[in-house]
């Protein structure tokens, strides 16, 4: 459970991202060192082969990347993706559930792990993504 109304502040920000709301993205849980979120399947948006984007789930990854960083740091101090890698195991079907955990908050980088599932709860992808601190 975050302190006081950390949580709060962070949702307020997150929703002033335009991406937040063009992907539909649902924040299920906050707590210290991680976030936990679903995006759901638009099909207008699949790939090549009728499953839900591999560019979307590493825009979904790397979004929630940065909002477990900000269960520690809060939501004003200024970050930027540094670098990411994901790998995809199985086709996603369905919306997307991502876990995304702090492995370290470092004075100037943060890599983070981020965990993808699908509503079978299956691992369909999973991914590291590391944040420069710039404050």
């Amino acid at each position: 459970m975050l302190e006081g109304d950390l949580e709060q502040r962070i949702l307020d920000r997150v929703r002033k991202i335009p991406a937040f709301d063009k992907f539909g993205l649902q924040v299920l849980e906050l707590s210290p060192g991680l976030c936990e979120a679903k995006m759901p399947r638009d099909k207008d948006f699949d790939g090549i082969f009728e499953s839900f984007h591999g560019g979307l789930l590493m825009a979904v990854a790397d979004t929630i990347a940065c909002f477990a960083i900000m269960t520690h740091t809060g939501p004003d101090e200024r970050m930027a993706t540094t670098d990411m890698s994901i790998r995809f195991l199985a086709p996603c079907m369905t919306d997307v559930r991502a876990v995304a955990r702090v492995i370290k908050l470092g004075r100037s980088l943060c890599p983070v792990h981020v965990d993808l599932y699908d509503l079978n709860n299956r691992l369909v992808a999973v991914a590291e993504v590391c944040y420069m601190r710039v404050s």
